[in-house]
């Protein structure tokens, strides 16, 4: 089309006051000044030509919301485009730009701004003003960085395929609504933290908005748990295990229909006393995080929770509150610091697994032997020094480890667990045994190791059901007679004994 034919078309849609103006493809390589004064044009299509450059006249043409200049050779934008303040939508695809004017921000309207195939190496930060924007393709350019105001585009969609991107700003993580993030071939690009928690969010208003009732975020490099947590009132289970979350918001609170709580390998100090309104929980793992202590409205779950682990932190001390959890079957307390036990722990008579190992506890309290149900109890590895008499209360005790201990004595009333079938008594300072150790007809399995034993009692003969012995790293110099009623062992160890010379006939 030469340009006298172009005039000629301009000045008869100014003419006839034409609002939609066509000119795909029509080897344009120039417009003429007098496009500015199609005045009422609300749409123009230049696609597909090859222009260079735009007159500043192009700014006279105020009632656009429509341009379309895609497939052309523009190198630059005249600062007159920000004068077509009712664009809503600005198709630049496959041109030649290298940056964009200030007065893009101008274009508050914009709702698609579509860069695709230029050779843009940075976007102003007046791109920030585009707050209506619901559609940024900037696919095919060259960018290495986005601006920080990138987040004040909370309404939009991304495309930023095959720039030269690193890295993200933090701001990205306030595009609360968005959807679409598209970074496919650029470099490895480093995500910020801030987008991990956009991305929670966005799950979690999902999830709210379905009725999800399941929700599992392990393994996701979370170091905070966003508020808006609270609004999957729906949830009955939630696993956040294996991130780095330090701390919980008071939201959590509002998950009352949760029965299943999963904290567990997280940098977790403690815990919010809003945890106590999760009165339908059934099960709550929050081992292996830095606690140090518990709230004590951990008690108020008194009336579903079944299982609590708690085991790898760094508890000193329980609640007397703990002693509410009364329909527990099992209590890990594995691995923390506690030096003591409450006497509450007592009243939680309907436990039959107890672990408190890989502590550092003196002392039992006597109440320990109110846990009538105890069937397995593990105390090892702490630095006990005596068992109180009450343990023999525990007569439905089938394992019990004190290994790792300072025990030097065992009281007689050891000999009331008639149901043990396997004793760990190994790595202690025990000299003696008491005979009535004898009464533990039932076990089967007996270590005695690492200890500082120079006899041991004829009673020792009772234990016809034993299968393996384990005396090694004693003092032994002489064994009973009785031992050899032991007919059932299959294994005996005495290595480390190193004065015993002979063996009973």
């Amino acid at each position: 089309m030469t340009n006298e034919e172009l005039l000629k078309i301009i000045k008869q849609a100014a003419k006839d006051g034409v609002k939609e103006l066509k000119l795909p493809r029509r080897g344009l390589t120039e417009l003429p000044p007098e496009i500015g004064q199609l005045t009422q044009l609300t749409s123009l299509s230049l696609y597909g030509n090859q222009l260079t450059a735009l007159p500043p006249e192009i700014g006279q043409l105020a009632q656009l919301t429509w341009l379309d200049i895609e497939g052309n050779q523009l190198t630059i934008l005249p600062k007159e485009i920000g004068q077509l303040t009712k664009l809503t939508t600005l198709l630049l695809v496959n041109n030649q730009l290298t940056a964009l004017p200030k007065e893009i921000g101008q274009l508050t309207q914009l709702t698609g701004l579509y860069l695709f195939g230029n050779q843009l190496t940075a976007l102003p930060k007046e791109i920030g003003q585009l707050t209506q924007l619901t559609w940024l393709d900037i696919e095919g350019n060259q960018l290495t960085t986005l601006p920080s105001e990138i987040g004040q585009l909370t309404q939009t969609k991304l495309n930023l395929k095959s720039n030269k991107l690193t890295a993200l700003p933090k701001e990205i993580g306030q595009l609360t609504q968005l959807t679409e993030l598209n970074l496919w071939g650029n470099q490895s690009v480093l995500l910020p933290l801030e987008f991990k928690r956009l991305k929670v969010i966005q799950l979690i208003k999902q999830a709210a908005k379905h009725g999800v009732t399941t929700l599992h975020l392990s393994c996701r490099g979370l170091t905070e748990l966003p508020p808006e947590i609270g609004q999957l009132t729906q949830l009955t289970e939630l696993n956040l295990r294996w991130n780095q979350l330090t701390a919980l918001p008071k939201e959590i609170g509002q998950l009352t229909q949760l029965t299943e709580l999963n904290l567990g390998d997280n940098q977790l100090t403690a815990l919010p006393s809003e945890i106590g309104q999760l009165t339908k929980l059934t099960k709550l793992d929050i081992s292996y995080n830095k606690l140090t202590a518990l709230p004590s409205e951990i008690g108020q779950l008194t009336q579903q929770l079944t299982s609590l682990e708690l085991g790898g932190n760094k508890l000193t001390t329980l609640p007397p509150e703990i002693g509410q959890l009364t329909q527990l079957p099992k209590l890990d307390l594995s691995s923390n610091k506690l030096t003591t036990l409450p006497p509450e722990i007592g009243q939680l008579t309907q436990l039959p697994k107890l672990d408190i190992s890989g502590n550092k506890l003196t002392t039992l309290p006597p109440e320990i032997g109110q846990l009538t149900k105890l069937t397995k109890l593990d105390i090892s590895g702490n630095k006990l020094t005596a068992l109180p008499p009450e343990i023999g209360q525990l007569t439905k005790l089938t394992k019990l480890d004190i290994s790792g201990n300072k025990l030097t004595t065992l009281p007689p009333e050891i000999g009331q667990l008639t149901k043990l079938t396997k004793l760990d008594i190994s790595g202690n300072k025990l000299t003696i045994l008491p005979p009535e150790i004898g009464q533990l007809t039932k076990l089967t399995k007996l270590d005695i190791s690492y200890n500082k034993l120079t006899a041991l009692p004829s009673e020792i003969g009772q234990l016809t059901q034993l299968t393996s012995l384990e005396l090694g790293g004693n003092k032994l110099t002489t064994l009973p007679p009785e031992i050899g009623q032991l007919t059932q062992l299959t294994e005996l160890n005495l290595v480390g004994n190193n004065q015993l010379t002979a063996l009973p006939p």
